[in-house]
């Protein structure tokens, strides 16, 4: 297999960044062992040179009064929805957040009332399982199914766990963890499935930046049509394709005015104001941000290529290869089943390697690896891998 060369200079991914320099979950978890982490969702690459320079300059003013988002900020995300992803949005349509998981938990929160019905398909992000039951409502659960090396909806599962008091989809487009990009077809069913039961939709489209497969755009739902555009919340941020979680920016695009006054609403008293300097990182992301992620997606191209191949010549291991996000989705349970591996995280953390649990997803005997990393830790991080299982 040919590997995707390194890219220019100017955006170096190959570069090391020691993180465990600073305070940091994602290296933290290990601190002071030989461990790599390759598990929660963030990258080990430097934020983009425009979003640097554009935080340097506010900070530069010295002054962090209250800030609500500015008419530039605003204009930026929507030219970048358009440019993107061929979704057209009105500025008022804009509901400011500090990140996507108090998005769908105050979805569930205006879904109905306590005791009403969340669906969604697991395995999935695991936040998604908590919200229900953190706003009194009663988590639905279907699983997707692995067929012709893709994952995809099990649609008599889903009909299956839907109940009378179903009031909510709670879907993840592009999915994690297992990187699938819904075409059209899948998402127009899923439409139809909400207008149906009259579901509201909310829909968290946070890795939307990071499809791999040039010929699988992304295709934010609520884009569909203007009916279901009604009924959809849709949840994005600059967090991730950017990656800049910490500076804790994201929005919701709610195009039907009444709901759009019920989540706001929901949110008085309960959701802080957007931190100032993740809105500074959001409008430069969206208005310079570009060469940087195409720079970045050619090198995600190459770290998936490795991923596939390493894992694939691994024993009792077996992955579909991920569609979007830099994450690679590992099913573990031949592992388990043939050499008597109870825990597979563990067992790779005790070679040296940090994975996510999969039993988190709602998955047990699955792996989650994030290859959002230098090639350097990556290789490094496959290979302790091998050696753990050919010991």
């Amino acid at each position: 297999m040919t590997f995707a060369p390194t890219v220019a200079a100017d955006f170096d991914f190959d570069r090391i960044i020691d993180r465990r320099a600073l305070p940091g979950e994602k290296w933290g978890r290990y601190a002071d062992r030989d461990v790599l982490p390759l598990w929660v969702a963030d990258m080990d690459f430097a934020a983009p040179p425009a979003i640097i320079d554009a935080l340097h300059a506010r900070i530069d003013h010295r002054v962090f009064g209250y800030t609500d988002a500015w008419p530039s900020l605003v204009e930026a995300v929507v030219d970048g929805l358009q440019r993107d992803h061929q979704w057209r949005i009105e500025p008022d349509w804009l509901v400011w957040l500090p990140g996507v998981v108090a998005g769908f938990n105050l979805a569930c929160l205006i879904a109905g009332e306590a005791g009403d019905g969340v669906l969604t398909a697991t395995p999935v992000y695991p936040p998604f399982l908590s919200a229900p039951a953190n706003t009194g409502r009663v988590l639905q659960r279907c699983e997707l199914v692995l067929r012709d090396g893709r994952w995809q909806w099990d649609w008599a599962a889903l009909e299956a766990a839907r109940s009378d008091r179903s009031r909510l989809l709670l879907l993840c487009s592009p999915h994690n963890p297992v990187g699938r990009v819904f075409d059209e077809a899948e998402l127009r069913r899923l439409a139809d499935f909400a207008a149906a039961h009259d579901l509201l939709i909310c829909a968290d489209e946070i890795h939307c930046g990071l499809v791999l497969d040039a010929d699988r755009p992304h295709r934010p739902i609520a884009a569909l049509d203007e009916a279901t555009a009604r009924r959809t919340i849709t949840l994005m941020a600059p967090s991730k394709t950017w990656n800049i979680p910490a500076l804790y920016c994201a929005f919701a695009v709610i195009p039907d005015a009444l709901l759009r006054r019920r989540y706001r609403r929901a949110m008085r008293g309960l959701v802080p104001h957007v931190n100032v300097l993740g809105m500074v990182a959001a409008e430069a992301a969206y208005r310079d941000g570009d060469p940087w992620r195409q720079a970045l997606l050619v090198y995600l191209r190459g770290n998936r290529d490795r991923v596939v191949e390493a894992v694939g010549a691994m024993p009792g291991l077996q992955l579909s290869v991920p569609q979007a996000t830099y994450l690679a989705w590992i099913d573990c349970r031949s592992l388990m089943a043939e050499r008597g591996v109870s825990e597979p995280a563990a067992f790779f953390e005790a070679a040296g390697v940090g994975l996510s649990d999969g039993a988190a997803f709602g998955a047990p005997g699955f792996v989650r690896l994030n290859f959002g990393c230098p090639r350097a830790t990556l290789d490094e991080a496959l290979a302790r891998m091998a050696r753990a299982l050919a010991a």
